[in-house]
């Protein structure tokens, strides 16, 4: 579900307080092991985690004016969901979070970037700290820009 909120604070707000726990619980270890140089904002109805336009003023998509899309954290419908765009772009990132989260002994239910979970003890929040801090600003958008290329690393 698509939030219309135009801050974190106010998405936050909007939030049934079992919810906002949820995602206030998230965000929280999110926050501690994001890489320094990337901004939280509300980016696409959701709480994002975006390259600055100063890093990366191309944009995402070669938009100027849309920050680049490192990570997400949204309330769906049926389920939360935790959007990964860096262990998408790495097949090596993709490969070590599978087997950390697989480790914590949680089920991992995950598509491209997204990691859905129903309730907080579903999801591993050492896999998901882990998968946040490994990528720095600049070897993001070194990834992003060799994946654009059609090259993988």
């Amino acid at each position: 579900m698509q939030s219309k909120s135009k801050t974190v604070a106010e998405y936050l707000k909007s939030l049934p307080v079992g919810r906002r726990k949820v995602v206030s619980a998230v965000r929280s270890a999110i926050r501690k092991s994001l890489p320094k140089g990337y901004r939280e904002a509300m980016s696409y109805g959701m709480i994002g985690y975006v390259v600055p336009l100063s890093a990366y003023p191309k944009g995402y998509l070669d938009n100027p004016a849309v920050p680049l899309p490192y990570a997400a954290l949204a309330v769906q419908k049926n389920y939360y969901a935790v959007y990964l765009t860096n262990v998408y772009q790495s097949t090596e990132d993709y490969e070590e979070f599978k087997k950390r989260y697989m480790t914590s002994g949680k089920k991992l239910d995950m598509g491209k970037s997204c990691v859905r979970f129903k309730n907080l003890e579903d999801l591993s929040l050492d896999a998901v700290a882990w998968a946040i801090g490994t990528t720095s600003v600049k070897n993001f958008i070194a990834d992003y820009e060799r994946n654009r290329k059609g090259k993988q690393r």
